[in-house]
Formats: C-alpha cells, sequence, structure tokens
C-alpha cells in the first residue's frame, strides 16, 4: 500500500476545457511547483494510474472518453476535477452540447474549484486524492484480514467492468514480463469481455459483495480450455486461486480433459499449475508471448 500511496501514478484528459486549467495543470510539473516531489508521476495510460485527472466541461464526444478510460483503470481509483467546468460544466453549463461536470458520468472524489484553477489548488487536490486513495488500500486490505468464507459463483455479463478492473491490477506482474503489448488481458476492452460471456463460463470469488477473484473457460469437444485464474493481489495466499480453479473445473462436467495456456516465463504461476496435476505437453513459439500447454486428464 505504500507504493500506491507515496508514488501515486495520475492520468490527465481535457474534456473540453478552454486550456487555461491545462496549462496550470502542466505548470505543475514544472520545477516551480515540482509535483513529483510528492511521488506524483504523469502516465498516459489509464491501466496505470490511481488518479484521474480530468479538465473542462463534458461535451457529447468526450463523454465516452471519459467513462472508457475509468473502467480501464484498476481499483482502487480516485477522481479529480480540477476547474469551475470540469466540476459544475462552469460558464458552458447551458450549451446545447454540453452535458456538465465530470460527476455526470463518472463519480468524482475530489473538487478544485477556479477558473483557472492554481497549480497550488491543483497540487492540493492530488494531496487530497492521495488520502483517499490511501483510505481505500486501506478499506480493502481490512476485507483481506477479515476474509473468512468468500462465495463462490457464475458470473454474469453485468460482472464484466468488475473482472476486467480485475484484471488490470492481476496481470501487471506480466506487463513488466513481456511488455503490456504482449498481454492481452491488459489489452481487452469491455465490449470484447462481454462478448465471452456468450461462448465462455465464468466464475467469480465474492468478499462482501466485492470481486476478489474470477476464472472463466470454455468447452473444446472434449476437453475444456481453462484461462485467466485470476486473484486481487490483496488475497493472494489465501488458497482462493485453487478453489477458483476447481469450481471452473467442475464447471464442464462431460470433458476428459483440462488444457491451459500460460506464458513460459511466468514460472510462479507454472510451478502452481503443476502442483494443480497439469502438465506441460508443448511449447507453442508463435503466440505472443510464447505459451507453454498444459494438459490433465480427468479419471
Amino acid at each position: 500500500m505504500a507504493g500506491f500511496t507515496k508514488s501515486p501514478w495520475i492520468i490527465h484528459y481535457d474534456a473540453s476545457s478552454c486550456n487555461g486549467c491545462d496549462i496550470e495543470t502542466l505548470a505543475c510539473l514544472t520545477p516551480l511547483f515540482d509535483v513529483e516531489r510528492l511521488g506524483v508521476l504523469n502516465t498516459g495510460n489509464p491501466k496505470h494510474a490511481d488518479i484521474f485527472v480530468v479538465t473542462g466541461a463534458v461535451n457529447q464526444q468526450s463523454k465516452s472518453v471519459i467513462r472508457n478510460l475509468y473502467e480501464q483503470m484498476p481499483e482502487p481509483k480516485v477522481v479529480v476535477a480540477v476547474g469551475a467546468c470540469a466540476s459544475t460544466g462552469g460558464i458552458f453549463r447551458e450549451c446545447y452540447n454540453i452535458c456538465g461536470g465530470v460527476d455526470c458520468v463518472i463519480p468524482v472524489d475530489v473538487y478544485v474549484p477556479g477558473c483557472a484553477a492554481r497549480p497550488e489548488a491543483i497540487i492540493d487536490g492530488v494531496v487530497r486524492a492521495i488520502g483517499v486513495l490511501q483510505e481505500r488500500h486501506r478499506a480493502m486490505a481490512e476485507v483481506g484480514n477479515r476474509i473468512d468464507q468468500p462465495q463462490y459463483l457464475r458470473a454474469e455479463k453485468r460482472d464484466a467492468p468488475q473482472i476486467l478492473a480485475l484484471q488490470y491490477v492481476a496481470y501487471q506482474p506480466d506487463a513488466y514480463l513481456y511488455g503490456e503489448a504482449n498481454v492481452p488481458p491488459l489489452q481487452q476492452t469491455l465490449e470484447e469481455l462481454e462478448s465471452e460471456f456468450d461462448k465462455m463460463v465464468f466464475v467469480k470469488a465474492e468478499v462482501n459483495g466485492r470481486l476478489i477473484g474470477s476464472a472463466c473457460g470454455c468447452a473444446n469437444g472434449q476437453a475444456a480450455e481453462l484461462s485467466r485464474v485470476m486473484v486481487h493481489p490483496y488475497f493472494q495466499g489465501r488458497g482462493i486461486g485453487h478453489l477458483l480453479l476447481t469450481k471452473i473445473e467442475l464447471a464442464f462436467p462431460g470433458v476428459q480433459s483440462l488444457q491451459v495456456d500460460i506464458g513460459v516465463k511466468s514460472e510462479q504461476n507454472l510451478r502452481w499449475l503443476q502442483r494443480q496435476g497439469y502438465q506441460a505437453i508443448k511449447t507453442e513459439p508463435s503466440t505472443p508471448p510464447a505459451t507453454v500447454r498444459l494438459h490433465k486428464e480427468l479419471k
């Protein structure tokens, strides 16, 4: 948790501002104000971001972009609306193509007033956002420490946004091993994931209504192909992954064997699957990244 709160990453999006708040936001990165002294880093990738900073009023074009960026950010996340336009719509609120402030599309945690917002106020807003982020990390950790009886249920299409957010967190170690462009779960969109529910079976692990793990698979003749058995980092090491794997295996009672593909560099996951009875049978070097196919015969 200290790594998130001491070095939060932000992503900045200009919804439709006059550029005044954008200039002041960029000024925070200059040596004069130097927001990086707080450990804050600006990233262009929502999958790596903890804090979403939005400037400008939301219009019909930017509304879908904001929602898409927000859904790609892993949980927990914080949204900061910078300036009067992002907070309320500002002087453009009554325009025909303006929806309003950022909170008309996504939930906002911190509002920074001003037209344009001063760099000092923006930095103060980011610091407050770090506090909100810290509280949310602490809440997730407390849930993990109280974990007793997770519920293992069949996931439905409405769970897709939570599953996608979990993917962006659970597959970050793979992003460092292979590079993000070679990790399909990190490139998947919400629409693509929702379409998979029509042909695949998904199971989930929940604690107090919070999705903390997921797995999926599909039948292919006499074999079932399993994939994306994942658990949120806060809840790993508690046997949840083993039970998720068991649940998704039992979802295909008519098959004779199970198959799993895993990247060749994921040695820890490879050893874990071997302890569950899977055996490596071949390597697929042509796939990005190169994968190992593991096989398990059912009695």
